[in-house]
């Protein structure tokens, strides 16, 4: 494929079909797609069987120890001869390299987030050329380079991932497989041009109300006089701004907001260079004006946490994000766009890209430009020590000034961070350690935060997540008073789901609960017949040791035992989404205190359990859905205050009498709505009491606006015998609901009854759908088996009487009896 670049840049492109990789051991060659990567070759052509299925991973581990020849033969376009320069530009090569061009080694690569380029002007001859990258294997070079680093391995089950610059989960991780691939994992093209190229334009933004002040620093590749700039700022198709120096000066600019603050306007800026008025060469990328700040000050509390976005504090409410596939070479942008979007319905504003993957392709940062997902955007550094040597901080330091380059015009970036979990899970090494601890902070303390500071264009850096405080063997209450927090006393130390309301985080980057595959899921790596989580297939899926164990111990705590696998996956995701829940609830109502909640994981990389809301192939657990209501821009969240004892003889009490109704509005204007409550008898399906009042929301803020002691009505009817409805309503904002029961929904005598269910007609492809059920059912969740659909809302409680309507969009579906034919509804009673 041949392309003009912007300016008189020319670009051939090497991708496609017409490559063939190569194992020297046999000498046999196969057929290649680039970008990629041998596994997915391999798997094209039949020859591995799919390492997705079964216990297949462990029948392809012997790629990692084998080198790989890649080869391709391409004709230079004629264009290409009548430049000054011509350069083999390889985005990305994974990982350990030697490049070849007509039989003559032309460069190397040891570390697969660089991107290489290597001038062949004169390598380059009519006719065939014959390019030829030979990589090493993985593990050949990890055995022979760097020995001596042997630090504690955390999640490499074979040790010494850290040793080579690459995708470090790709060695294995506690939710993903160990296929540790090499390949072309990047395009991989021809670039001509002459006199100079632009490398890259830094751009730095001045705010004042109303007016917003651009200054515009273009890098070049190389040293040139007598080269003149132009910039220009567009949006959409109309000059907002232009300028011949180095300055824009807008007016009454439209700004970049994140997700639920405002628009995420995009505008395009493009810079030229000219030397004696012809064009050298253009820079043109969508930059967003907007100013966005860590801000770390001083307060009552500590010292606050909290992202600061065109002068407005913002509650950071998302998810971590793992790459999207184990094998990530030839990704294409459709990778990316359904999960982001998925992120922006549950009304998420930040995504956290973890360090432990890939730095990811521009496509992914495009989408959170539009949705307006802010970024934390961490180094790939993870959780285990790394090597501290010359030649390794060389390539870091390439790597990191790179991508800094190339990510900083992002609207979406809002920081950068060194490493996960470092600190956190080496603090005794670097404390014992004066080499140790040098090493570290000369990478992230020194060069990192220095690579950020001079190259960032004003984005802020962290050194570690979670940060020094909660390392530093402080108390918990000490330790909470600043920086951000990994909250994993739920799951990894078994505490109670209640413990998280004790939590004083200022901000929480990771927490998380994992639960089963849907059995939609499950079914595209074990056959039913062993749908044991026991079964040898399934615990292949099951990447943390004991992480069964855990799942079933809080399952357990809140059901009954299930009566199939499908119910357990039922069950799995219903705790899940309560853990999350009441975290994310008890965070944004600690507001201003705590700002942000991130919890573990958005997606998956394959198929199993995991901590994700969504699985693999986009399927919305129980938990992403439940996060579109506890994320919602007005929140209406009941504390109880309290929970249930196990006492002597296994007999249970409980300590609730008093339920806390609190409101959260992350609206910058105060919001006039109205507050209603409802105590329903569960059996009677009948309301005991109920009331109602006229509340007003502060702007970014939590309030408590009732204390309903509800003793009375719990000795009466006992804790198993009511629950508590409470809504609320503004104009022009979507209502809210919750229901809080008294006791674990093990304890309930839950009724069967049938659920209604009806689809009106028209409507073209949204249909109204509405739930009816004589009984209470808990947690209904309905599927519309074989159709991508998507819906409103889901996994929701119905009251007897009360019907629940959603939107429904199913493509392929356009008669509503035969939707109301297809779906299939299901709730907590259905799964004893």
């Amino acid at each position: 494929m041949i392309s003009l670049l912007p300016g008189i840049r020319l670009r051939q492109s090497l991708d496609g079909p017409a490559w063939k990789v190569c194992d020297p051991t046999d000498g046999r060659s196969h057929d290649a797609e680039v970008p990629g990567c041998v596994h997915r070759d391999l798997l094209r052509l039949g020859l591995i069987p799919d390492p997705f299925w079964g216990a297949n991973e462990a029948k392809v581990q012997w790629i990692e120890t084998r080198d790989w020849v890649y080869r391709t033969e391409f004709t230079v376009m004629a264009a290409l001869h009548e430049v000054e320069c011509v350069e083999l530009v390889a985005e990305g090569l994974d990982t350990v390299a030697r490049v070849s061009l007509n039989g003559r080694v032309i460069g190397s690569s040891e570390n697969m987030f660089i991107r290489q380029r290597w001038e062949v002007t004169r390598r380059l001859r009519p006719g065939t050329n014959c390019l030829e990258i030979s990589f090493e294997s993985p593990m050949g070079y990890i055995r022979r380079r760097r020995r001596a680093h042997a630090p504690r391995e955390i999640n490499d089950p074979v040790g010494g991932c850290t040793r080579i610059r690459k995708q470090q989960c790709s060695f294995g991780w506690d939710w993903g497989p160990r296929l540790a691939t090499v390949g072309i994992c990047q395009p991989i093209a021809l670039e001509g041009w002459s006199v100079n190229r632009i490398e890259s334009v830094r751009v730095e933004q001045r705010h004042r109300p109303g007016h917003a002040s651009l200054t515009v620093h273009p890098e070049m590749a190389r040293a040139s006089k007598g080269l003149t700039f132009e910039s220009v700022l567009l949006l959409g198709e109309n000059v907002i701004a232009s300028s011949r120096g180095d300055t824009l000066e807008v007016s009454s600019p439209a700004l970049w907001w994140p997700c639920g603050q405002g628009d995420p306007t995009l505008h395009t800026l493009v810079v030229e260079c000219r030397r004696d008025g012809r064009l050298v060469d253009r820079w043109r990328r969508r930059i967003g004006l907007r100013t966005i700040a860590l801000d770390r000050s001083r307060d009552a509390a500590g010292e606050s946490f909290r992202f600061v976005v065109n002068g407005r504090p913002v509650f950071a409410k998302g998810a971590n994000w793992i790459p999207a596939h184990a094998l990530t070479g030839g990704l294409g942008a459709e990778a990316y766009r359904a999960p982001l979007e998925a992120a922006a319905a549950a009304h998420m504003n930040m995504i956290r890209v973890w360090g432990g993957g890939i730095y990811e392709p521009d496509a992914f940062y495009d989408r959170c430009d539009e949705l307006g997902l802010m970024v934390w955007q961490d180094f790939m550094f993870a959780c285990t020590l790394y090597p501290g040597d010359a030649a390794f901080l060389r390539s870091v330091r390439t790597e990191a000034r790179q991508q800094i380059e190339r990510l900083r015009h992002h609207a979406c970036l809002a920081l950068w961070c060194g490493n996960n979990e470092i600190e956190l899970l080496n603090g005794a090494t670097l404390r014992g350690s004066p080499r140790t601890r040098r090493e570290y902070r000369q990478l992230f303390e020194t060069t990192l935060r220095k690579l950020t500071a001079v190259h960032g264009g004003g984005t802020g850096y962290w050194r570690s997540s979670s940060s020094g405080a909660q390392t530093a063997g402080k108390a918990k209450d000490s330790a909470q008073s600043a920086g951000d927090w990994h909250d994993w006393d739920v799951w990894h130390a078994r505490q109670p789901v209640k413990s998280y309301e004790k939590s004083r985080a200022r901000f929480v980057s990771e927490f998380g609960m994992q639960s089963f595959s849907s059995p939609a899921v499950a079914a595209t790596y074990c056959p039913p017949a062993e749908w044991n989580i026991l079964s040898p297939v399934m615990e292949s899926h099951q990447k943390n040791p004991a992480g069964n164990g855990i799942i079933l111990d809080y399952v357990s705590r809140l059901y009954r035992f299930p009566k199939d696998y499908a119910a357990l996956a039922y069950l799995s995701q219903l705790n899940q989404a309560h853990c999350l829940k009441v975290a994310v609830e008890h965070w944004r109502r600690s507001q201003p205190r705590t700002m942000g909640a991130l919890y573990w994981q958005l997606n998956d990389c394959w198929p199993g359990p995991s901590w994700s809301s969504l699985e693999f192939g986009g399927r919305w657990k129980v938990l992403h859905h439940v996060a579109r209501r506890f994320f919602a821009p007005l929140l209406v969240s009941v504390r109880l205050a309290g929970d249930d004892v196990v006492g002597i003889g296994n007999r249970v009490t409980s300590t609730v009498r008093v339920a806390e109704i609190f409101t959260v509005s992350d609206h910058f204007e105060p919001v006039s709505a109205r507050l209603d409550w409802e105590v329903w008898h569960l059996h009677g399906h009948r309301i005991l009491s109920r009331g109602h009042r006229a509340v007003l929301l502060p702007p970014r803020r939590a309030q408590l606006h009732l204390k309903l002691d509800l003793g009375a009505e719990l000795a009466q009817h006992g804790h198993a015998g009511i629950l508590l409805r409470v809504k609320l309503r503004a104009k022009g904002w979507d209502p809210q609901e919750d229901v809080a029961l008294f006791t674990a929904p093990r304890h309930l005598d839950l009724e069967r009854a049938p659920i209604e269910v009806e689809v009106a007609t028209g409507g073209g492809g949204r249909r109204r759908v509405r739930f009816t059920s004589p009984v209470y059912q808990h947690r209904v969740m309905f599927d519309v088996p074989g159709v991508n659909f998507s819906t409103s809302d889901n996994a929701f409680d119905l009251l007897p009487g009360v019907p629940r309507e959603v939107t429904v969009e199913a493509p392929g579906i356009r008669r509503a009896a035969t939707l109301r034919k297809k779906i299939v509804t299901q709730s907590l009673v259905d799964s004893y």
